[in-house]
């Protein structure tokens, strides 16, 4: 029996059905009707009106986890600080036996890393609750690692650090969020940045510890983390419309709502750890010059 030449086209199938081409619906050898991925997973906003709102409501969600997981950690950091002559352990503070316990502290380490590599690898997958509950938890193990500020800085300084970081990230995040213009060489050019900033910190820390070249990095991580902010926020925007256009995440991600609350997850972590690298670079420049 003869085909149609034309793969795209209909075509005579093998026991008289008619078929189509691979991209509409076709008719199965036994008469089962068979249906695009579109067809299966339609998009979750219908037209640009309901995902500029869902935009809204996610880039919400995103500053509103973002700020509760400052706040943990800022509360969770101050009061390791303010009750330091107060015994946690034996005669140990909770302060001193987070510091003076190698174990402890590297376990601290590698417990963050650990919860920042399966939110980002896994955000999508996973629940809104349990993603939810691990970025909150993070947020307190970071309060405890970041303790060590207020032994190190003074407490004035450290309020001004965070006043000027706000003003700077609060700017840049408007920035991504109204830009037309596309920020992703600029994030591609920042990242490539950071790679190296970890580099040379870690090559002036063991071989160098010198005190100019730490503060020219702080320099270029301000500058860093300032284009990292307007490029994240904008990425947030992006991951919205690449769910609704039909992504593999799409497919995972079937309802508006958890589609909304893992975005806005993963988007919260991102801004997180930017305002938190922006602040702590901030933080060593203010430091070096009182």
């Amino acid at each position: 029996m003869a085909y149609n030449d034309n793969p795209y086209g209909q075509q005579q199938g093998p026991y008289g059905q008619q078929q189509q081409g691979p991209y509409g619906q076709q008719q199965g050898p036994y008469g089962q009707q068979q249906y695009q991925p579109s067809e299966l997973f339609p998009s979750l906003w219908a037209d640009q009106e309901d995902v500029a709102r869902a935009t809204a409501a996610c880039l919400s969600r995103v500053f509103f986890k973002m700020f509760f997981g400052l706040l943990l950690t800022a509360i969770v950091s101050y009061g390791v600080w303010a009750f330091r002559d107060q015994p946690f352990i034996g005669q140990l503070s909770l302060q001193e036996f987070l510091f003076t316990n190698i174990f402890v502290f590297v376990g601290l380490l590698i417990a963050q890393m650990v919860l920042v590599i399966v939110l980002s690898a896994r955000v999508m997958k996973m629940s809104s609750s349990v993603s939810n509950v691990m970025f909150f938890v993070y947020a307190l193990l970071m309060g405890l690692t970041l303790s060590v500020i207020f032994l190190t800085y003074d407490i004035g300084v450290i309020f001004q650090a965070f006043a000027v970081s706000s003003l700077m990230f609060g700017a840049m995040a408007i920035y991504g969020t109204i830009t037309k213009r596309d920020l992703t060489r600029i994030g591609s050019l920042c990242l490539m940045a950071l790679i190296g900033i970890i580099i040379a910190s870690i090559v002036n820390f063991l071989f160098f510890r010198s005190d100019m070249m730490a503060i020219v990095i702080s320099y270029i991580g301000v500058l860093v983390f300032v284009g990292l902010t307007a490029y994240d926020t904008q990425k947030i925007k992006n991951m919205l419309h690449d769910v609704n256009s039909g992504s593999a995440e799409s497919v995972i991600v079937a309802d508006r709502d958890e589609a909304i609350k893992r975005i806005s997850v993963i988007g919260a972590l991102k801004l997180y750890l930017d305002f938190l690298n922006l602040f702590l670079k901030i933080l060593a420049i203010m430091g070096r010059r009182r």
